[in-house]
Parts: C-alpha cells; sequence; structure tokens
C-alpha cells in the first residue's frame, strides 16, 4: 500500500494533465490528486501496474493494529487534530501528502486530506466475520476516510457513490499492489 496518498505530480507524470481543484500554489505537486472519479483512476492504476485497496485492506491499513476509529488509539475526535487534516485545522483545503503523523505501518493521511477511493463496490456490511471480501459489481464504489472539508468524527468514514461521480476538491486515492 502507498505510504501517502497519490500527488498531483505523478498524476500528471502519467496522465499529462492536472484535474485538481487545489493546484496553483507552490506546494501543489505535493498534494494530493482530487477531482478524480473511480472510473478516471482505472486509466491511472493501467498505466502504473498499481490497483486500488480492497476495503478490507484499506481498513486493515488505516487501524495499523488498533481496534478504534481513529489509528492513533483514541476514540475521542478532538484527538485527530495530530493524524489529519479536517475542517477544524485544513484551511478548507488539501496540504502536502505526509505532513501528519504516520500509523503504526508508516502509513500518512489515512484520514482527512482528501477522501481515497477503494476497490470494492458498496454492499452493506456482513454480519458474518469474513476475511478481505471483495464485492466488485454494483452500482456505487466505496471512499473511505474522510477529507479537509469534514470533522474530525466523520474521518473513519465509509461513504460510496457512483463510480463517475467527481467530488470537488477532496476525491483522491492511494495505490497498491500485490507482492
Amino acid at each position: 500500500m502507498g505510504r501517502f496518498e497519490v500527488t498531483q505530480s505523478q498524476w500528471v507524470a502519467k496522465m499529462g494533465s492536472n484535474p485538481s481543484y487545489f493546484r496553483g500554489q507552490s506546494d501543489s505537486a505535493d498534494r494530493p490528486v482530487e477531482q478524480v472519479s473511480w472510473n478516471r483512476i482505472q486509466s491511472y492504476l493501467d498505466a502504473t501496474g498499481m490497483r486500488l485497496a480492497t476495503e478490507a485492506e484499506w481498513e486493515f491499513a488505516c487501524r495499523a493494529g488498533t481496534p478504534t476509529p481513529f489509528y492513533n488509539g483514541s476514540t475521542d475526535p478532538a484527538t485527530v487534530v495530530d493524524i489529519a487534516w479536517f475542517i477544524l485545522n485544513s484551511g478548507m483545503e488539501t496540504h502536502t501528502v505526509g505532513l501528519k503523523a504516520a500509523n503504526n505501518l508508516g502509513l500518512h493521511d489515512m484520514l482527512g486530506n482528501v477522501g481515497e477511493w477503494v476497490r470494492d463496490y458498496f454492499s452493506p456490511y456482513s454480519a458474518n466475520a469474513q476475511v478481505n471480501p471483495l464485492r466488485d459489481s454494483g452500482s456505487y464504489v466505496v471512499m473511505r476516510g474522510g477529507s479537509w472539508g469534514q470533522h474530525a468524527g466523520q474521518s473513519s468514514q465509509r461513504s460510496y457513490d457512483s463510480p463517475n461521480i467527481v467530488y470537488q476538491g477532496d476525491g483522491g486515492f492511494r495505490v497498491a499492489r500485490d507482492p
């Protein structure tokens, strides 16, 4: 799994243009690419040989061994300030990846900055225990983590939408690959 969300410079290097809303600042190249739909991301993945993490892989990587909603081991949204960009500390924009503390696996920005598309299509969680279930068909795809424009308590959220939807300034992704 990528240590950081895919940046604008990484996207431009493979795709040739920058769809991001938060471009044009001196640090834009190191900010996460955003305003990319799940469907558009597929071209980037084809160009790089990477893939999106499954939702279960993303959840495991985000929690990094903690049983709590936030990977700092807390259930208190007030503690998220050290690990995530959210509505109260973001200045209402994305930030250079990796500025907030990493989790126990060395991954940055798993919560906040931009929401991250994952590989799975949406369906309700099963009541039965499962190991890395993959939902590979459906009408909606899953986005995990919150973004710069949401409250700290939403930073570990699960949402879903059409694979063609483009969120203004806050829908991005990180890559994964098979070993």
